[in-house]
């Protein structure tokens, strides 16, 4: 395995015990959460338990960001809910390989750089929201279901179960300072375990929702038949599913790089989340995408390369035809205690302490974000909400900077220099500088500090000339940069102007 395929650039920058350690803790979260995605879409446990190996050992070797770790995630399963519960099993892994096409053509025509217009506040609401979802998540789990009524826990078995909590949560927080030997979560889960085991304490634990034994998963053609109709049954499933997987994958990825201070490779990644997915629907795995907070466990507990996610994703395979008997006896105390703890760091506490120095709008974005978030429990919405509002926002600041400076020249002509982008926000502004009954038979429009940006400005642009053809004068353009003039060269026949040459007029190059 060469050094590229780890994600390093030395082999000795490797920390393989941490890396190990970091896989492990990563597989123990991982496993109950995959359980509960996979029981809330009406599948068999196994199904989710499939999802987190094969994302997680196919994104692991091929994808464009050693570190993150994938799994069978939520957000993509709850999508696919209603199609299981109209269509069935088969139809889901129909749509999860047509996902994983959709994803892989995203990332062979490099679209995946298009994650870089989202904004920072929306990748705060992000944050803070999912860390929301997470915590509120974990509160779920001191609810427990008798003769098929679930309701909170109540007496012994609620001071228990929170007790091994708190103690989950101190020992997260306190074994740092003591040693580094391994990761803190994971000899958190191993001492409430042993706490458990030995002292017989009865407490809530992973067998209570599941089981996690099983076969090594097997390679099958989803049983649906390949018509026009079968596509239009999948297909917006499909898309929703592919949107969602790729906008949460890369925006963990972006995460990722901002805490280790480096760079992936965001198409490579929409490639390898593709092909994870089109694995999972031919070896019977729910799908999914990038999970953040297992990808901030792996970080918190050293994993920095591949192996991570590679030991991670092979020890839930060692779970399923193994392990589980064991893996079953874990306390769902510790897994929260650790999952919460995730919750805490991922909140983004910084965003509280900006909230006096950020513009109002950025402000009102990330709590938009963050709110649509926990509501809806549907991340790729609320971001696209986020960078839709943020969009709207900065073409209203800018069509409100537009201006026009009048002065008349040595000729007598009137000269109007625009300062401002001309788009499709500014576009009234602009129209309304003009008066073209009293000015002279000829006025320059001057475009040293501006741009003709869109239709919407060709489209203002004829309006202004028009009016002044009407009162049978001129209007000449200058100072437009060969972007604007290859702009309105393109649109000729729908409107006919004149530009000035000027020979000593210099466009700064583009950067």
């Amino acid at each position: 395995m060469g050094n590229n395929l780890l994600g390093i650039s030395d082999f000795r920058e490797i920390n393989i015990k941490n890396e190990v350690l970091a896989g492990l803790t990563v597989a123990m979260t991982m496993i109950p959460e995959s359980l509960s995605f996979a029981i809330l879409a009406g599948l068999t446990p196994l199904t989710g338990l499939y999802a987190a190996f094969l994302m997680g050992i196919v994104t692991a070797v091929l994808g464009g960001r050693p570190g993150m770790v994938s799994g069978g995630a939520g957000a993509t399963v709850v999508v696919l809910i209603a199609l299981v519960s109209s269509h069935g099993v088969q139809y889901l892994f129909a749509a999860v390989v047509l996902a994983g096409v959709l994803q892989l053509l995203v990332g062979v025509f490099k679209l995946g750089k298009f994650v870089r217009l989202i904004p920072q506040p929306v990748m705060y609401g992000f944050l803070n929201g999912l860390a929301v979802i997470i915590f509120m998540a974990q509160i779920e789990q001191f609810k427990v279901t008798e003769d098929g009524i679930t309701a909170w826990m109540q007496g012994g078995t609620f001071l228990r179960m929170a007790g091994l909590t708190l103690l989950t949560i101190i020992v997260v927080l306190v074994f740092p300072k003591l040693s580094k030997a391994i990761p803190s979560s994971l000899f958190a889960i191993m001492l409430v375990f042993a706490l458990v085991y030995f002292f017989d304490i009865n407490t809530k634990k992973v067998v209570d929702i599941a089981t996690v034994s099983g076969a090594f998963p097997s390679f099958n053609i989803p049983q649906v038949p390949i018509s026009y109709e079968s596509l239009k049954i999948i297909f917006p499933y499909s898309l929703v599913m592919a949107g969602v997987g790729l906008i949460e994958s890369l925006l963990t990825l972006n995460m990722v790089d901002e805490i280790t201070n480096t760079k992936g490779k965001s198409n490579k990644e929409a490639v390898a989340q593709g092909t994870a997915n089109v694995v999972n629907g031919f070896f019977g795995g729910m799908g999914g995408c990038a999970m953040v907070a297992q990808t901030l466990v792996n970080l918190g507990a050293g994993g920095r390369t591949r192996i991570s996610a590679i030991i991670g994703a092979l020890a839930i395979l060692f779970v399923i035809l193994v392990g589980g008997p064991v893996i079953e006896q874990i306390p769902m105390a510790a897994l929260v205690g650790v999952m919460m703890m995730v919750a805490i760091s991922t909140f983004k506490w910084v965003s509280f302490r900006l909230i006096t120095k950020m513009p109002k709008s950025d402000i009102f974005v990330g709590v938009l974000v963050a709110v649509v978030t926990i509501v809806l429990h549907n991340l790729a919405l609320a971001v696209l909400i986020g960078v839709v509002v943020s969009a709207l926002v900065f073409a209203w600041d800018n069509a409100k900077r537009i201006r026009a400076r009048k002065s008349t020249d040595q000729f007598g002509n009137k000269v109007y220099e625009i300062y401002g982008p001309l788009f499709f926000g500014s576009t009234s502004a602009f129209i309304d500088k003009f008066d073209a009954a009293n000015d002279p038979d000829k006025i320059i429009i001057d475009f040293n500090d501006s741009r003709v940006a869109d239709m919407s400005a060709i489209e203002a642009l004829k309006n202004v000339i028009d009016k002044y053809k009407l009162h049978n004068k001129v209007v000449v353009l200058r100072h437009l940069s060969e972007d604007c003039i290859r702009l309105l060269d393109n649109a000729n026949g729908f409107i006919e102007v004149n530009i000035q040459d000027d020979p000593t007029y210099r466009v700064m190059p583009e950067k």
